[in-house]
């Protein structure tokens, strides 16, 4: 686990300093908008991160342990978190922490976003499924769970931003790709 948390805390390192010079911003969500996903995501990473919670069901193993299901874990880690990092370099100044407009945001198509609407969720996402999988235990299961809940309602609060920022274009771009999941666009066109 220590392995797992150290990938982490490297993440977390470069998030903080690449969040220094952004752009300004123009438009901002609300306070209590913010924090209905950043307290169920503090809620998800605790649940993730610490090992000795108490509540006995709660460090309930879903499987054995199995160095296969680490292995997967830890790669499916630093997969997601390669690919957040990829996505966050590549929205340059755009990016901000909260649901925000800059001013001259940039509708970004390229790179990750040729690929998924919201790749840093994507990788996210990714990441804590492989730290839950390498866990193995109910705990780091309802953490993915509540830290997906949490992206899932930023992705709608973020799209109605993109949406009043970039009428036409940005539904467009909706129609071609997926949210979070990528080449699923290819299932949707698909016959039935």
């Amino acid at each position: 686990m220590r392995l797992l948390l150290l990938l982490w805390f490297a993440w977390g390192v470069f998030w903080m300093a690449s969040a220094v010079s952004n752009k300004a911003t123009r438009r901002r969500e609300s306070p209590a908008s913010r924090l209905l996903h950043i307290v169920p995501l503090t809620l998800g990473g605790m649940l993730l991160a610490w090992y000795d919670m108490p509540g006995a069901w709660l460090a309930q193993r879903l499987w054995g342990r199995s160095l296969t299901a680490w292995w997967v874990g830890f790669a499916l880690l630093g997969a997601g978190l390669a690919f957040s990092v990829w996505a966050r370099v590549h929205l340059g100044r755009n990016w901000s922490g909260s649901v925000t407009v800059k001013e001259g945001h940039e509708l970004i198509r390229s790179g990750p976003y040729a690929y998924v609407r919201h790749p840093i969720y994507t990788g996210l996402l990714a990441a804590v499924l492989g730290t839950a999988i390498a866990s193995g235990s109910v705990r780091a299961a309802l953490g993915f769970l509540i830290i997906a809940a949490a992206l899932l309602r930023k992705v709608r609060v973020e799209e109605g931003f993109m949406r009043e920022t970039f009428p036409g274009e940005y539904e467009r771009y909706s129609a071609a790709l997926p949210a979070l999941v990528p080449f699923t666009r290819f299932l949707r066109s698909a016959p039935h």
